[in-house]
């Protein structure tokens, strides 16, 4: 006899299948069975545009791990591409931060203002009645030269997970041939000739790296011109006419539909007159496994998002500090070694942001043909052979019970774990051929190595903390990574 299905009741009816089953088939009739309940089980969530079901989204594993993204300033103001020397340290509330703006992608607000260095500079260069769309054209002759596949290769050489394009910056000037047009730019100087966005999110998905998208929605200075004179003007420019909500909507659906973004970066809040749940929603019903940033103006975000700055503790809720190389994120060719991170200081920032829970989205500024200046290449090339080395201390980890240690001399050391491994990274060099970390009692069968070269060293407690013996030749330059495997902390 043929094995059969028992039939099963359902309220008082008897399920019988139509047909015989095969006697391969019927014994996995139970796990295909599981298994179609499983899919059942894990379906998207169709999210609809209320803060309760957006709530819902949870935070990707893929973002989560990532730890390091590129971010990219690159347009119009690319081409006069420069800004004062000044507020190393983005002082946003000092009084002539406006007027001495050291974001060269400001460069259309800054050259408006009386008395300011860029309006100087424009007026030196090109003349005081040179119009910035002016710098369209030009633009477009300068892109013809740009190859998105070196662009990937160099952020997945660096250590990138991900890079975030700046789609559509405060001037409107789209980076892709939006078919939304915008009522204020002639029909030749509204966009890119070519689709940038595309072509580099082809080339960075060749790279297996994700792709973001940066969208200025709470400025447009082609709807509301400004410019920014004082600081309560940083609200009063801010477009809220219903035509500019259905401009802004248009766009973001168009760069969801057309692109598939892994991130949507909005900046500056989003117009009231627009729908944000709406957008939200849509995102995520096209790319569940997508995040968005906290600058919609909205209660919901996947991840808060520091400019400058970093935090002091472990956060719960998961960051991304943006910053750039230099002081500006767009282009400035004012800006050089001096006004550079220095490369220890770079990767002591990368371990510091991913000991608290948060990941660096870090900026370039390439110049009007797509070149990314030698002293930031210099920066990538330095964190990706870090990475390379070092990685393991970096990706995939989550923060220990407190991400901040000290050595018995005062080295800093930063904390990351991964499962029952713990990782101690150095934030300076060891002043001895030995170190002790304070405050830190492993498991006695612990095992203690350092990344980049094999074999176990030598250790023991002393005291609360805990002696390790260094290699005589250490590996590497900066922030050696000890790895403590069994530690049972």
């Amino acid at each position: 006899m043929t094995p059969g299905f028992r039939p099963a009741r359902a309220g008082c009816k008897i399920f019988r299948l139509p047909f015989r089953l095969s006697p391969i088939v019927s014994p996995l009739l139970p796990a295909i069975l599981f298994a179609a309940l499983a899919l059942v089980a894990t379906a998207p969530i169709h999210y609809e545009p209320t803060i309760e079901s957006l709530n819902q989204h949870p935070l990707p594993q893929w973002y989560a791990d990532a730890k390091l993204g590129i971010f990219i300033h690159w347009g119009l103001y690319s081409v006069p591409g420069w800004a004062p020397l000044v507020h190393p340290n983005h002082d946003f509330e000092s009084t002539d931060y406006i007027t001495h703006n050291p974001y060269a992608e400001w460069y259309l607000n800054s050259m408006r203002l009386d008395g300011s260095p860029t309006q100087a500079y424009h007026r030196e260069h090109y003349g005081a009645d040179y119009d910035y769309y002016n710098f369209a054209p030009v633009f477009d002759d300068q892109i013809k030269k740009w190859n998105p596949e070196a662009w990937a290769t160099i952020f997945q050489r660096a250590g990138a997970k991900y890079a975030v394009l700046t789609s559509k910056h405060h001037d409107g000037f789209t980076l892709w041939p939006s078919a939304v047009s915008n009522p204020s730019l002639p029909a030749d100087r509204q966009h890119a000739t070519r689709d940038i966005v595309g072509e580099l999110a082809a080339a960075v998905r060749k790279q297996d790296l994700r792709m973001g998208l940066y969208y200025s929605g709470g400025y447009d200075w082609t709807f509301v011109h400004g410019p920014i004179r004082v600081a309560a003007d940083y609200k009063s420019v801010k477009p809220q006419s219903a035509a500019y909500g259905v401009y802004v909507d248009a766009q973001m659906r168009e760069l969801i539909n057309r692109y598939q973004p892994s991130l949507l970066w909005n900046d500056i809040d989003y117009p009231k007159s627009g729908h944000p749940l709406e957008i939200m929603a849509d995102y995520y019903n096209s790319v569940p496994d997508g995040v968005v940033d906290d600058r919609f103006g909205v209660k919901h975000s996947d991840f808060k998002s520091p400019e400058y700055e970093t935090l002091d503790n472990i956060s719960p809720i998961k960051w991304e500090e943006c910053r750039g190389l230099g002081r500006s994120f767009g282009y400035n060719r004012a800006e050089g070694e001096a006004e550079t991170i220095a490369p220890k200081d770079l990767i002591y920032l990368l371990v510091d942001i991913v000991s608290k829970n948060g990941n660096l989205l870090l900026d370039v500024g390439p110049e009007a043909d797509g070149t990314i200046p030698a002293v930031q290449l210099s920066r990538l090339q330095a964190l990706g052979n870090w990475l390379h080395q070092n990685g393991e201390a970096i990706y995939a980890t989550t923060p220990w019970t407190r991400a901040s240690g000290t050595t018995a001399d005062g080295t800093e050391i930063r904390f990351t774990r991964k499962d029952s491994v713990i990782y101690a990274i150095l934030l300076g060099q060891p002043k001895s051929s030995s170190i002790t970390i304070r405050s830190f009692s492993p498991n006695p069968n612990a095992k203690i190595t350092i990344l980049g070269q094999a074999g176990p060293l030598s250790w023991s407690a002393q005291g609360s903390g805990t002696n390790v013996v260094l290699p005589a030749k250490l590996p590497g330059e900066y922030a050696f990574a000890l790895k403590i495997a069994g530690s049972g902390l």
